[in-house]
């Protein structure tokens, strides 16, 4: 998509000059006459840089310079001066615009310090959105994922071992990809192995490769996943699906670094930050004879536990934005977001398949629908919760998507709220349990909701009053 930029100037002149320019370079271009058109069209649209004269009627470029600064931070601001008015330029330098040109100017010499502008933009945003939506390339803003992120940052520059547990469609990958991008391996490779996709015979080939004729069909020598990883970071997704022959050669590589090929007779070394993933509870693998119990212990030296999408509903709301610009990007859609109704079907959805149902269920409904809003008639075998009805939000024609979403999901997720607790007499224990969230989380939201009940006392099941 193409950068937008506003231009903003009272000589037409120029207005036309500039948005003729910019055109051509490949920018979307919208041009106004003063500060106060040009406030309004930051309302309604998202902008990626203003050029704006300084000297204007009605509102001037100090002060829209101002008005970006408070409302929308990141925005950077070009602005325009008369050679006499050069010292105004610099005060609103260091007031926070990016940069300023003098009049008369060349529009070629303009463009070098619009794409700054514009790449500073672009970085900003990028972190701002990090920031918005999750870190570490994970979408994500619940309590739960702040401990994994805060986990990522502590370990990543470590050759510790990690542990990666979840149920299926989780995201384990990302959370192995973030200690592998944040570490100082970071240059070297990531090896992925999908333990569970790799035939019980081709195990030790693959992992620790094989010399030529080691085998019927070994024509040349072969590295394995190990040898390629060296200096960086394997993955061993589903480690729990490893046969227990595998369970001990792997369990020899970590405590003393050295492997043989298949067919081979010399040892080789490697320096790999091991990071292993399953589905599978491994202790009782471990009870049950399935696991060894000292492999486990050495995988085990950080475990990251990655909570079910059921466990963090509070996160539906950003992934679903994610995958629509996502889906929107790779299949060339226009979808704008989804209705109240069919956002009510997604918090509520128990969701088996984790993130991963999530994704596909998003890319076929932007695939499939015929408007720019989902549906529920696009969400096949979900339904909307009987929550009674929620109201949309006051004045929800005039809200951003991001804003509408935020106000509605409050709405609806007090309204879930209320109706659990009626449900349950008021115990915040067995309310906290059916909602999926901690009984302490759950106090504070009845709390901000104001949804204590003063006749039944809210006391939970041990007779403890909520506050």
């Amino acid at each position: 998509m193409p950068k937008r930029i506003l231009i903003v100037d009272d000589e037409p002149s120029i207005r036309m000059v500039l948005r003729a320019h910019l055109t051509r370079s490949g920018y979307h271009v919208t041009a106004t006459e003063n500060g106060a058109e040009a406030i309004a069209m930051l309302r309604n649209e998202d902008y990626h840089l203003v050029v704006s004269d300084l000297k204007m009627p009605v509102i001037g470029g100090m002060e829209l310079l101002n008005h970006c600064n408070e409302t929308y931070p990141g925005l950077p601001v070009i602005l325009i001066t008369a050679h006499g008015t050069v010292d105004s330029a610099v005060e609103a330098i260091k007031k926070g615009a990016q940069d300023y040109v003098t009049k008369p100017f060349d529009s070629d010499e303009l463009m070098p310090i619009i794409e700054k502008a514009l790449r500073t933009e672009e970085k900003g945003r990028s972190i701002l959105h990090e920031d918005a939506a999750g870190r570490f390339k994970i979408i994500g803003q619940t309590a739960r994922m702040h401990k994994i992120y805060a986990l990522i940052e502590k370990i990543a520059r470590s050759p510790t071992t990690a542990l990666i547990t979840g149920e299926s469609g989780t995201g384990k990958e990302l959370v192995a990809r973030a200690l592998h991008e944040h570490s100082d391996r970071s240059e070297s490779p990531f090896i992925q192995v999908n333990c569970g996709a790799i035939p019980e015979s081709l195990f030790e080939s693959e992992l620790f490769g094989h010399e030529k004729g080691a085998f019927t069909g070994a024509m040349a020598a072969k590295p394995g996943k190990f040898e390629l990883a060296d200096g960086g970071t394997l993955f061993l997704d589903e480690v729990g699906e490893l046969p227990k022959d595998m369970q001990v050669k792997l369990l020899r590589v970590l405590q003393d670094g050295q492997f043989e090929r298949v067919g081979g007779v010399r040892s080789l070394s490697v320096d790999v930050r091991l990071v292993a993933a399953t589905n599978r509870v491994l202790e009782t693998e471990v009870k049950e004879g399935r696991f060894r119990e000292d492999l486990f212990y050495r995988l085990n030296v950080i475990p990251i536990q990655v909570p079910p999408l059921r466990e963090r509903a509070d996160d539906i709301p950003l992934l679903v934005e994610h995958f629509i610009s996502k889906f929107n990007k790779r299949l060339n859609t226009d979808v704008e977001g989804v209705s109240p109704d069919a956002l009510a079907a997604l918090l509520a959805h128990t969701w088996p398949g984790n993130i991963r149902e999530l994704e596909n269920l998003i890319e076929r409904s932007v695939l499939l629908t015929e408007d720019t809003i989902l549906t529920m008639g696009d969400l096949p075998g979900l339904t909307p919760p009987n929550m009674g009805r929620v109201e949309a939000p006051p004045d929800a024609d005039e809200m951003g998507l991001k804003e509408y979403v935020r106000v509605y999901t409050t709405k609806l997720e007090r309204a879930r709220i209320q109706r659990v607790l009626e449900e349950e007499d008021s115990n915040v224990t067995r309310a906290s349990k059916k909602l999926g969230i901690s009984r302490k989380s759950l106090q504070m939201k009845m709390k901000d909701y104001g949804l204590r009940d003063t006749d039944k006392n809210c006391e939970d099941e041990n007779g403890v009053d909520i506050e």
